[in-house]
């Protein structure tokens, strides 16, 4: 399942102007339930595609055919669902009213569920990577490292995370309330057990920090959700930082304000990104006095997705950080809903973006100035990017 990438109507940005489109295609499923953490790559994730010209500018073309379509008078919502599955547009949707509520619920940095992070092992098995404190999974007892297997009456292995994600909320819909029960089916040292978990309304805890030895900070950022920029921005206030490691590794994209935000705590103005919508040219600028001076290394993986993507390119393009990890996952596409008569949307995508250097990542993705080999795990990224931050740091 993909989850929504709603995203406002975008308007020409400049300093201080509000910009209010997502970059994100699976921000929903993963921010709602608390997002992924770190994780491997789910399977059933779209494929990769080559990074050739037809395939980047197609995408645009076939969500102009796409609104076309749907301007017809007396559309009703089947018809424009059974139009976005036909459409070609890869990353078109249809939700319904409650599921664009929800939606926008998550980009206000809420959710309805149990506060679990998960992530899909190598050989097929759901493991819980993360517990939210207080949340109704911390009190059902629910450890990192137990297996998730079963959500409901649902077995979970070998199904991608998106899926197991859309359960713990309540199914592909995502329309769980507060207080609505799902019964989790858990393995821990080779003993079964269930847990009956009521979900709840919770605040998303999208930025993370840790402060290392040496005086390095890592700043974790799950998604970009309103805030974040805010807090990124705290997290380098009033402490001495030898460096400074961003780490965006399974972020699945957000808001892009929020994204540009964050960019501007570590640049002193000038060009973010660009990006077209049917063909219109609009430019994202940082603001100025961000941090220029202290060492940044920016962590990324193949779950690195959309305005996260966007933040990582422009900081590379600009030289402000080394990019350390592996390849993003390449999705540098803009979408715009379409709000119809009975309140359910459709979206599409009216452009792409382009890094500072005229780069797109749509496709191809983000390539890391230092290569990590995944199978490795994520703390050989960690120790890599402490080693680069080491080589950057001015000697005392």
């Amino acid at each position: 399942m993909s989850g929504p990438s709603l995203f406002g109507r975008p308007r020409r940005y400049g300093r201080g102007a509000a910009l209010t489109f997502v970059f994100g295609a699976v921000l929903a499923a993963g921010a709602a339930t608390g997002a992924w953490g770190d994780r491997s790559a789910p399977s059933g994730s779209p494929v990769r595609l080559s990074a050739d010209a037809t395939t980047v500018n197609s995408a645009p073309a076939k969500g102009k055919a796409l609104s076309d379509a749907l301007a017809e008078k007396g559309l009703g919502p089947e018809d424009a669902r059974e139009l976005v599955s036909r459409s070609g547009d890869r990353w078109a949707a249809f939700y319904t009213e409650r599921e664009f509520e929800g939606f926008q619920r998550t980009l206000d940095g809420q959710y309805v569920g149990v506060g679990l992070w998960v992530r899909r092992m190598g050989d097929g098995r759901t493991e819980v990577a993360r517990v939210q404190p207080g949340s109704p999974a911390a009190r059902g007892g629910v450890r990192v490292g137990d297996r998730l297997t079963r959500v409901g009456g649902t077995d979970v292995y070998g199904r991608p995370v998106t899926e197991v994600v859309a359960l713990l909320r309540g199914g592909e819909a995502a329309a769980a309330k507060p207080g609505s029960t799902v019964v989790l089916g858990l393995e821990r040292d080779g003993r079964a057990s269930r847990v009956a978990l009521r979900r709840a309304l919770m605040a998303a805890q999208d930025v993370s920090v840790e402060h290392l030895g040496h005086d390095v900070t890592r700043i974790k950022v799950d998604s970009f959700t309103r805030g974040v920029g805010r807090h990124v921005r705290e997290a380098l206030r009033g402490r001495s930082h030898r460096g400074v490691m961003l780490d965006l590794r399974g972020n699945s994209g957000g808001l892009v304000s929020e994204a540009n935000e964050t960019a501007s705590a570590f640049l002193d103005g000038g060009l973010v990104a660009t990006y077209d919508v049917d063909g219109e040219q609009h430019a994202l600028f940082a603001e100025a006095g961000g941090d220029t001076a202290t060492p940044l290394v920016v962590l990324v993986d193949g779950n690195t997705m959309s305005a996260a993507e966007m933040l990582a390119g422009a900081l590379q393009d600009r030289s402000r950080a080394v990019v350390v990890g592996s390849r993003t996952f390449g999705k540098g596409s803009v979408q715009e809903p379409r709000t119809l008569p009975d309140g359910s949307v459709v979206e599409r995508t009216v452009g792409t973006y382009r890094t500072p250097s005229g780069r797109t990542v749509d496709a191809g993705g983000v390539r890391p100035d230092v290569t990590v080999d995944t199978a490795k795990g994520s703390g050989a990224a960690k120790d890599q990017a402490l080693t680069v931050l080491g080589g950057l740091a001015p000697r005392s």
